[in-house]
């Protein structure tokens, strides 16, 4: 039985504490929340709450650290929980530089522990849907593809730190970050890349983005927004293989191409856990973090996706 200690219960620690609830041979152990309202989502959760991190490492009971705090506390919170012994599952992103991330890597392994960030998005049916397609090369090779990752600006984060580019990164590191991790997991860290932004004067940040990637024989392009309008959330792909094209319309996966009917794809989450915040049920948490913990218990090596990991940071960081 592993024990846990989520570090932040904000929305995503939220998330994570009721996702552990319906994983085997686990438990939450303990939380770190400073807050008045994370102290009260640990009532919640029947969860004992430190004041701090470093009281509840002092905890011996506890065998794995969830770092589910704000972007800008990922760091420290790492190299704490690391130096305490524990391997690490961090939310994304694991950083807001590249500098730091490979700082934390080089700790983890000095230590031999596990460190794994949560790009929860490679979880789900229609990601797995799509590194199937690329892989199985079903249709031939991708030549070109489309993502879409378009918002209404967070209303709940205008007066807090999403806002602040020194400790979140703003529209890339919050919204543009799973697409490009999930573009980086199908084809590899791009030659090169252009990007264009923009959006209304004087906000301090960028409404929009829009990226182009190159690869040899295959382009992909990326759009990003945070909208002043209230728009609904859209998450799409369209991907051209050489006998078919591939398109996610943000409910199906369809298949096309000449001298047969349309192709549907399930892609129906089996499993679909309430989250208690506004992201609706799903299992990719359910499957992300079981897959973590199965990690930590096979005592698996090496570092998760490191290379890749710190490629889109480097990424991120040039863009913003």
């Amino acid at each position: 039985m592993l024990k846990i200690g989520i570090a932040g219960l904000g929305g995503i620690g939220r998330v994570h504490a009721a996702t552990y609830a319906h994983l085997e041979d686990c438990t939450v152990g303990a939380a770190a929340e400073p807050s008045a309202a994370g102290q009260k989502t640990a009532a919640e959760f029947g969860i004992t709450c430190y004041a701090n991190l470093a009281d509840m490492l002092a905890d011996s009971s506890i065998d794995v650290v969830d770092v589910c705090t704000p972007s800008f506390m990922h760091k420290n919170c790492v190299i704490q929980a690391l130096e305490s012994g524990r391997p690490v599952i961090c939310e994304k992103p694991l950083a807001l530089n590249g500098a730091d991330a490979r700082e934390m890597y080089a700790l983890a392994e000095e230590k031999g522990l596990q460190l794994m960030v949560g790009h929860v998005l490679q979880f789900s049916p229609v990601s797995r849907l799509l590194h199937t397609l690329v892989e199985s090369g079903e249709y031939g090779r991708a030549l070109d593809a489309v993502f879409l990752r378009l918002s209404a600006c967070p209303q709940w984060g205008r007066d807090g730190w999403l806002f602040d580019k020194a400790k979140s990164g703003l529209l890339p590191f919050d919204l543009h970050i799973h697409d490009l991790d999930l573009l980086i997991s199908l084809f590899g860290i791009p030659e090169k890349y252009d990007v264009v932004s923009g959006g209304r004067e004087g906000l301090g940040y960028k409404e929009y983005y829009r990226f182009l990637y190159h690869y040899s024989n295959l382009n992909v392009c990326c759009e990003a927004a945070w909208y002043n309008a209230d728009i609904p959330f859209t998450a799409t792909w369209r991907v051209y293989f050489e006998k078919a094209v591939a398109l996610y319309d943000g409910v199906n996966a369809t298949a096309y191409a000449f001298d047969q009917a349309p192709r549907q794809f399930d892609v129906e989450e089996k499993i679909k856990i309430p989250t208690g915040i506004n992201i609706p049920p799903t299992g990719m948490f359910y499957e992300e973090l079981g897959f973590f913990l199965n990690r930590i218990r096979q005592g698996r090596g090496p570092q998760y996706r490191k290379d890749q990991i710190i490629g889109l940071i480097d990424i991120l960081e040039n863009i913003t």
